[in-house]
């Protein structure tokens, strides 16, 4: 049976029709282009399931990626799409991921071996102070641990379509009285099943006789333990039914991991109040559904992110006040307001290669005016994706697993035999010392472990050799910020031979494609052939133009160079804050190693000057070579003790200057300049926050001219400032839906607004079309139904199909069935059929296409037509013997077609003239 992906389903065949597909338009080995309703269909077939990778799978062409692909439940099949004719020049598909774009898409898993201009830096990298209170420490309680399952299929999840397992491994501090925070640990996406059986095709889940689900669950003991043994409840919890079939989910199983974890939520609320399940009354009264925090390794960072949000949108019913990504995936550009959060990015992450889930930060640092909530991510030099997950590290592991950066190279500082490597134990303590030390300040307030996130580079004994950097987001409460450097400087700003320009986005250099602001004339940051070096830049599939981050570029040609900020009277008293701070990192096409000077001046014209290179490495090129990834160019902290600040009156600052001259040329990036003091600010449900909803929408396609499908973007009520939010479409749009790219500023009072996608008429006969507006990165809002589904009605009949008789001579090789359509369609038109014997005898007198020699005899007969075309064929080929014989006949009894009206069944005859 053939199923257009995207386009639609054929119905049920007959068990002995194979349809015969029309020829290829191009085709290798594996891979082949086949016409379809919406331009192009590409497929490509694996000798081998694709590993279940937390990045997305995408189609390259000729090294050039054209899209994101629909995976079969078997993850041997991949599928797009595209109205892209570079498909008809074919001549290599392979199939590559989102988080490896620029790894020389097409060389496979290669990384390179050779080492980075700053490598022996970093292996030598400044460590701060090391906290005297170790947060991965065993805690005072011993730890006990249960689990609880209701079934491989207990729940159905929205968002997905399919029903779950609904398991998790429960970890108690024994002995805790009264009500303690909850922490939820869910995995992200990796291997199902495991064992010697078969895996199905069209069911992976639950996994079929003789394999067993693999329990991604079960490897976080390290955290869970600290957590638990310091007085805090953990549930892991198992999403092994997501994993087997997001392939195909219009988010990617964001959505449905987030119902999931409300769906544990709703059960622990009935567990701790009126008891029952499984654990009786052990619980009641033992849970604090008001002070509960999320974990979410690779896309359950995504899920976590989106649980959140789901849970303001749905008025807060649970208390989620701390959510911590871990090696994220970040495919829609969500925000998560108002709930403290940190994302944990391995450098040497070889899944989400591109580390999105910066775009967690960057887009959430000043989404919501008056957020409380204080933010952070965690950079961890030496670590990969896997092996925070015990369950996912070899010898640790109960199913076969690996390490995702490839490569036993000690050159490379990814490689497995490097010195700055991390070994999976020592990863494993350095995740268990941030993840318990988030949770215990953000949802216990033990403020002891403030300095492990605030940026200050202090850190914890149990992270051993680790390197970290820390960027932090003091909290509102305890900040003052100067200057974003995100818009243009006011004029006289920047003197002497420097510039200062705002730039968001790459530069593509193996396509030329300029992947910046969607709509803004700003220039690019940088360029690159390798997007996992751009963690700020690079592209969100399911919102690819919706802008990125920007920041300021300062280059300089000389030692004159200054940008100087002016405070107002009002920010000019700096005393209560600890630190002047902001973002800064290396122009990758400058020198490995830059510096600047920080120069902060008062009211009598008094300054204090602070190189950046006396108090971080923010302008040291980060590790590795130009290839595969690496350097990431990631901004960091560069943070200056106000205390140091000597011989200025902190009453009265008027101006924070950074001078170039340090060194003679160069070009930096610069952010977030503030002054600020640690915090744990305020954290809760983001539910006074007006919620942002895309309708669903289904139109007719017409037969003149172009339609339109009108969206409407949706607020649950006005807001007194204005909100804004960027749309645009999603999907596999083919030649019927026009691209669509909006952003959108509500006004105060105003709350919906129309976006129209154009839709382009057909008289042909087609598939329906389905296609998504996405919402992304909304300000002074919440995300709440942030997919609207799109679907394009085909409204033109169904062609009538024409099968008439055939003669031809035996020396002919064949006999045609001549094929007629009352008028072309989009669609493959497919016929099946039946041969069966006359005065002809198959075999002796002419053949069957799928007849293999075996009893008995297949005789199944296929044939098409092609989309766009009115004739086609059925053909049956014929025994040109050397014997002397009458005219024969055999006939063709076809019982079902596919894609055209006719009356079934009809028996066509075909007559053999004798050449002899």
């Amino acid at each position: 049976m053939v199923a257009l992906l995207g386009v639609g389903v054929l119905p049920a065949l007959p068990a002995s029709a194979t349809p015969q597909a029309p020829p290829s338009l191009a085709q290798g080995n594996n891979w082949e282009v086949k016409p379809v309703a919406s331009g192009y269909q590409l497929t490509l077939r694996l000798d081998a399931p694709a590993p279940m990778r937390a990045s997305l799978p995408l189609l390259a062409v000729n090294g050039v990626p054209l899209g994101a692909a629909k995976q079969s439940p078997d993850q041997r099949t991949l599928t797009l799409i595209t109205t892209n004719p570079a498909v008809l020049k074919a001549h290599d598909v392979r199939l590559i991921w989102s988080g490896d774009l620029g790894k020389e898409a097409g060389k496979g898993q290669e990384r390179s071996q050779a080492a980075g201009p700053t490598d022996a830096d970093w292996l030598k990298a400044r460590r701060g102070p090391e906290l005297t209170d170790d947060p991965g420490a065993v805690g005072k309680y011993q730890v006990e641990t249960s689990e609880y399952d209701l079934g491989d299929e207990a729940v159905f999840l929205p968002g997905l379509g399919q029903r779950s397992e609904i398991r998790g491994k429960v970890y108690t501090p024994r002995g805790a009285v009264g009500p303690r925070p909850l922490v939820i640990f869910l995995h992200g996406r990796h291997q199902v099943c495991y064992g010697d059986g078969e895996e199905p095709e069209a069911k992976p889940w639950p996994c079929s006789a003789g394999l067993k689900p693999v329990p991604s669950y079960r490897g976080y003991d390290g955290p869970a333990t600290a957590l638990a043994g310091n007085g805090y409840q953990v549930v892991s919890i198992s999403a092994n039914a997501i994993n087997a079939w997001d392939g195909a989910a219009y988010d990617a199983g964001a959505q449905a991991r987030a119902e999931l974890i409300l769906d544990h939520l709703a059960l622990w609320k009935k567990w701790s109040t009126l008891g029952g399940g499984p654990f009786g009354r052990k619980f009641v009264g033992r849970i604090d559904l008001r002070n509960v925090g999320l974990m979410g390794h690779s896309r359950g960072g995504d899920g976590v992110a989106r649980a959140a949000v789901l849970n303001a949108d749905r008025g807060g019913q649970y208390g989620i006040r701390a959510v911590l990504p871990l090696a994220p995936t970040d495919f829609a550009r969500t925000t998560v307001p108002g709930v403290a959060m940190s994302v944990v990015l391995p450098y040497c992450d070889g899944d989400v290669s591109d580390l999105q889930g910066q775009k967690f930060y960057d887009d959430t640092r000043y989404s919501v005016t008056g957020d409380t909530a204080p933010r952070s991510t965690i950079t961890v030099l030496g670590a990969n994706h896997n092996f925070f997950n015990t369950e996912w590290t070899p010898d640790q592991s109960e199913a076969p697993s690996g390490d995702d950066w490839f490569g036993e190279e000690k050159e490379s500082p990814c490689g497995a035999k490097y010195a700055g490597r991390l070994t999976a134990k020592e990863q494993q303590a350095v995740g268990t010392a941030y993840i318990a030390g988030f949770f215990r300040l953000q949802l216990g307030h033990e403020t002891q472990f403030l300095p492990l996130l605030d940026g200050s580079d202090s850190r914890a004994a149990s992270a051993g050799r680790a390197v970290v950097r820390v960027v932090a987001q003091a909290p509102l409460a305890s900040r003052r910020d100067v200057n974003r450097l995100d818009q243009p400087l006011p004029a006289g700003a920047v003197s002497g031979k420097a510039s200062a320009t705002v730039c968001a986005g790459v530069e593509e250099l193996n396509t030329g494609l300029a992947r910046a602001a969607a709509g803004a004339a700003i220039p690019t940051c940088m360029s690159t052939a390798d997007f996992g070096n751009t963690p700020h830049w690079s592209t969100a599939w399911f919102a690819a133009r919706t802008p990125s981050t920007a920041v300021t570029k300062l280059t300089w040609t000389g030692t004159d160079g200054v940008l100087r900020l002016n405070l107002p009277a009002w920010q000019r008293d700096v005393r209560r804050f600890a630190a002047l701070s902001f973002r800064a990192a290396p122009d990758p096409a400058g020198t490995p190693k830059t510096d600047l000077t920080v120069r902060v001046v008062d009211g009598h014209g008094r300054a204090a000057v602070v190189p950046v290179s006396t108090v971080s490495d923010a302008l040291v090129r980060m590790p590795g070579s130009n290839a595969n990834g690496l350097p990431k160019n990631l901004l960091r902290t560069v943070r200056i003790p106000v205390g140091s600040l000597k011989g200025v009156d902190l009453r009265d600052v008027r101006a924070v200057e950074l001078r170039t001259d340090r060194v003679a040329r160069g070009s930096a990036y610069v952010s977030d300049l503030a002054f600020a003091s640690p915090g744990v600010g305020l954290s809760a449900p983001a539910v006074l926050l007006p919620k942002l909803s895309a309708s669903n929408v289904k139109v007719k396609e017409g037969d003149k001219g172009t339609n339109s499908a009108d969206f409407w973007v949706t607020m649950s009520r006005p807001s007194t400032r204005p909100v804004t939010v960027y749309a645009e479409t999603s999907g596999e749009l083919g030649e019927t839906v026009g691209d669509a790219t909006r952003k959108l500023v509500f006004k105060p009072g105003q709350v919906r607004q129309k976006v129209s996608v154009p839709i382009r008429s057909n008289a042909w006969d087609s598939y329906d079309l389905p296609f998504d507006l996405v919402l992304s990165v909304p300000r002074d809002g919440l995300l709440d139904q942030s997919f609207g589904h799109g679907l394009v009605i085909d409204d033109d009949p169904t062609p009538t199909l024409t099968l008439g008789n055939a003669q031809a001579s035996e020396k002919a090789g064949e006999v045609k069935f001549p094929v007629k359509l009352s008028a072309p369609s989009d669609k493959i038109v497919n016929i099946f059929g039946e041969l069966k014997d006359g005065t002809a005898v198959l075999r002796k007198d002419y053949k069957g296409a799928y007849d293999d020699g075996s009893d008995p005899a297949n005789r199944s007969l296929d044939g098409y037509v092609e989309p766009g075309k009115t004739a086609g064929e059925v053909s049956v080929t014929l025994v040109d013997d050397t014997v002397k014989e009458p005219g024969e006949m055999f006939s063709v009894v076809v019982g079902a077609v596919d894609g055209a009206e006719v009356k079934l069944p009809k028996t066509l005859q075909a007559t053999i003239t004798d050449n002899d």
